[in-house]
């Protein structure tokens, strides 16, 4: 029984920004800068907005964040259109995906402790795990022995980047902690869920596949 991955939000998104995002990757490219350039200025971007979420100034950090989207999106297309595609690429991307996700959060948990706010800090830090595992069951079942294709879910990283945008910006806009309240729940749950439904598909796969 074949069993193909279902299409995501984030492959429909992709769908939907390819012709403009490729218009401006030729561009880039035309340039000449190299797309892992591009990767390692997002991850400062990145870094700065966690140093801004570190001292609670969300605005700004939202501001920041917002600004290095484009960015995550943009170094791949650059890489297709200057025939830069290899695969050490690939891995420095999803790499620094890591890292910039372990800044954010990282973040708002030092500046929870700093609050005294235990419980928000383990909510920060229960997102963080549950991001790292949404990415490791997928590397993990993409290995050649599994050759799983685990990219559903329902919190993948495009949905977990914009709940951390929009509470953040939601943050510095109602000067509250109450929108990071109810977004770090958010990630919370839906990162660890989505965890587990992978590793749930890869285990139905495998079952189907007499593995």
């Amino acid at each position: 029984m074949t069993h193909e991955a279902p299409r995501t939000r984030t492959d429909r998104l992709r769908a939907l920004t390819r012709a403009p995002l490729e218009r401006s990757a030729v561009i880039v490219a035309r340039l000449g800068l190299h797309p892992d350039w591009i990767t390692v200025l997002g991850l400062i971007l990145v870094a700065v907005a966690a140093l801004f979420i570190a001292r609670g100034e969300f605005l700004t950090a939202g501001l920041i964040l917002l600004l290095s989207l484009p960015l995550d999106a943009l170094d791949g297309a650059v890489a297709r259109a200057s025939g830069r595609t290899g695969a050490f690429g690939m891995v420095l991307d999803s790499t620094l995906d890591r890292y910039a996700d372990g800044f954010i959060l990282a973040a708002f948990s030092y500046y929870f402790a700093e609050q005294d706010r235990a419980d928000l800090m383990v909510l920060a830090l229960a997102s963080l795990i549950g991001a790292f595992l949404v990415s490791y069951v997928k590397a993990r079942a993409e290995d050649a022995k599994v050759a799983v294709s685990a990219s559903v879910g329902l919190f993948t990283r495009m949905e977990r980047v914009l709940a951390l945008l929009i509470m953040t910006i939601a943050a510095g806009l109602l000067e509250s902690i109450a929108p990071l309240e109810i977004g770090l729940l958010i990630l919370a749950v839906g990162a660890n869920l989505t965890a587990l439904q992978r590793l749930r598909y890869v285990y139905t796969t495998l079952k189907d596949r007499g593995d």
